[in-house]
């Protein structure tokens, strides 16, 4: 069966579509029913069934005779380490740390805060959560104290388990004076805290609310799974709001693991004893999504990286990892990609290892612009996929599902909608635009299983952020277009929409057309105040490494470039070159701040920058074009 007939078999009939899938999952008991809809425009999945999510990615698979495949491999250049973790010592390490939870007074129901670098601990941890029915938040590790504050008044966690330390190139980042401050900060106190202690750092303990990991764990009775109902929340995640103020993103149990088994094998085309590699964070969805659970849940085995794409040695980490590990489908950012073809434009170390194992290449988190999909393309000889979800969904709303079907490649495209979304565009007042045109892309409610079913504790601000805007719609906040064919393209954030003199223009078609310069390794656009037009834009340009060309040379060639592929209504006239972009950890590049430094707007510094100073860079950039300038 082929897409269209899959995603016809889910429009025309969700409810066996989705009771179907849960088929594959194992429960104490089994749901009635998929879809529990009373408390519309409140959704839940799965609600009256019983399960354990922890019991789905670990123990049925060493049930199932498969205890000793590879669950976890950790490959880490930074610290010079490798190790494996079988099904069964995964199953080993978890029961013990959830029974040294357990004995501490967690229940199910309690919040755990997670707060941990690229070290098989934190699946561990966050798996442990699961098996007694806790609720973990993983804040991503090295996070400012003030901000795990404000996650740790939010979530009001009963325990905290954290490492000693990070380590990133070149620095070692101590976590647990971070954790000692962000406590004292926050107004409300955890019962205790458990503590990996690392070589690279080792943290200074508070007696009586600092335990050891390896003590804690000792003469421990080892916990069994706890089934929960279908709508217990697996974990909180926060998600930075408008107001500054972090969303928590509730992920319910029972949808997250139906929906993350169907994408391993449908859209990922990866089974048990499959490697299947996320490069990412545990701090981010895609940790959760595919790095921790859905592999797991799906029997593959999955890799945790505690490295970069360049620099740890070189920009062939990558590719010495998938070769090594035998990796069939991977993961990462267009910006790790970005960052590679920056330091090896010619692919030369690609050719280094042998990558005939590699089915696909899956690319999401900010938009893949056409020139880097079409080098990895050139270079690795695989399907390159551009893929489009969110933290708030958990997994794909629009990708190209080569489990069931490869389909078509059109560069620019994260492909179609997967089953469980309808996907529509829409125009200010909420009516469907034709093809092709801008709009706002918006789902049509309900949101499949595993998608978040509120906020926590801020029902009414999962209304107002997702649901007021356009009734019966989940607002998704980007915009894009449908072609003929139902293909998705999404353009830019609906904030970097830019209205130039009345026309309603794409940044993001800005970049793909500075990005396919040939010295341009990666690019921005923003708008900034007009007092004539508006709004204008302005580029940023990181040049290829090597380069020798002068700034100003690229700078009027990219001008030109624009003007002849998107004409002279998009008014681009003025670029800069940068040495680097400013970015979130995550990879995605801080376009607002940047537009804010413009404008002379105050802004709040983000909390997932990953390098402050790159602003002052930003600024400088500006300053020598005579911004900021004045608001209208």
């Amino acid at each position: 069966m082929g897409y269209a007939e899959t995603y016809q078999r889910w429009r025309s009939d969700p409810e066996r579509f989705w009771m179907q899938a849960a088929e594959a999952i194992d429960w104490e008991r089994k749901p009635t029913r998929a879809l529990f809809d009373e408390r519309s425009p409140i959704y839940e999945w799965f609600s009256d069934g019983l399960v354990n999510t922890c019991w789905n990615a670990v123990d049925r698979h060493v049930a199932a005779g498969r205890g000793d495949q590879p669950a976890i491999i950790h490959d880490s250049p930074i610290t010079g380490t490798k190790s494996v973790l079988t099904y069964a010592e995964l199953q080993d390490r978890v029961a013990r740390l959830a029974g040294a939870l357990q004995a501490r007074g967690v229940e199910k129901g309690d919040r755990v805060v997670i707060y941990m670098p690229m070290v098989p601990e934190a699946l561990v941890a966050m798996l442990a959560c699961a098996r007694i029915g806790a609720i973990h938040s993983v804040v991503f590790g090295g996070f400012a104290a003030h901000e795990l504050a404000v996650r740790i008044d939010d979530a009001k966690p009963k325990a905290i388990i954290a490492a000693s330390c990070g380590i990133e190139p070149g620095r070692v980042v101590e976590y647990k004076p971070l954790v000692d401050s962000a406590i004292e900060q926050a107004q409300h106190k955890p019962d205790f805290t458990i503590i990996l202690q690392r070589d690279q750092a080792r943290a200074d303990m508070i007696p009586g609310r600092d335990l050891d990991w390896h003590e804690a764990q000792e003469g421990i009775e080892p916990a069994p799974c706890i089934p929960v109902e279908g709508n217990h929340p697996v974990y909180i995640l926060y998600t930075s709001g408008t107001t500054g103020a972090p969303k928590g993103v509730v992920r319910p149990t029972a949808g997250h693991l139906v929906a993350l088994n169907w994408t391993m094998r449908n859209i990922y085309d990866v089974g048990p004893g499959d490697v299947f590699w996320a490069a990412s964070d545990v701090g981010w969805v895609v940790g959760h999504s595919y790095i921790c659970y859905g592999p797991l849940i799906a029997g593959c085995t999955t890799i945790v990286f505690e490295g970069k794409p360049v620099g740890t040695p070189d920009a062939g980490t990558f590719w010495r990892v998938i070769a090594e590990h035998g990796v069939r489908s991977f993961f990462t950012a267009p910006t790790a990609l970005r960052a590679i073809k920056r330091e090896d434009p010619e692919g030369k170390l690609i050719g280094q290892y042998d990558l005939s194992g590699l089915r696909a290449l899956f690319l999401a988190g900010e938009r893949a612009d056409p020139d880097t999909v079409q080098w990895a393309q050139r270079h690795l000889k695989v399907p390159v996929i551009d893929h489009w979800w969110q933290t708030e969904t958990g997994w794909a709303i629009a990708a190209n599902p080569i489990g069931i079907e490869e389909l078509p490649v059109k560069i620019g495209s994260p492909s179609v909608a997967m089953p469980g979304y309808d996907v529509e565009v829409l125009d200010e007042g909420g009516h469907p635009v034709p093809p092709g045109t801008l709009g706002a892309i918006a789902v049509r409610l309900p949101l499949p299983p595993g998608t978040l079913p509120t906020l926590w504790n801020a029902e009414e601000r999962f209304r107002k952020s997702y649901l007021s805007h356009f009734p019966g719609y989940y607002e998704t906040g980007d915009a894009g277009y449908i072609d003929e064919d139902g293909y998705l393209y999404i353009m830019a954030r609906t904030d970097d929409v830019i209205n130039v003199a009345g026309h309603r223009l794409s940044t993001g078609a800005m970049e793909e057309v500075l990005a396919s310069h040939p010295d341009v390794a990666e690019c921005a656009v923003i708008g900034v105040a007009d007092d004539l037009k508006g709004q204008v834009p302005l580029g940023f340009l990181c040049l290829n490494a090597g380069s020798n060309r002068k700034p100003d040379e690229v700078v009027a060639e990219c001008v030109r470039l624009v003007r002849e592929q998107i004409g002279p209504v998009a008014a681009f006239k003025q670029a800069v070159v940068v040495d680097r972009l400013p970015k979130t950890r995550s990879g995605k590049i801080l376009r607002g701040t940047m537009a804010k430094i413009a404008d002379a707007q105050d802004f709040r510094m983000p909390a997932t920058i990953d390098d402050p100073a790159i602003l002052d860079e930003i600024r400088e950039a500006l300053g020598a074009l005579g911004y900021p300038r004045s608001k209208r």
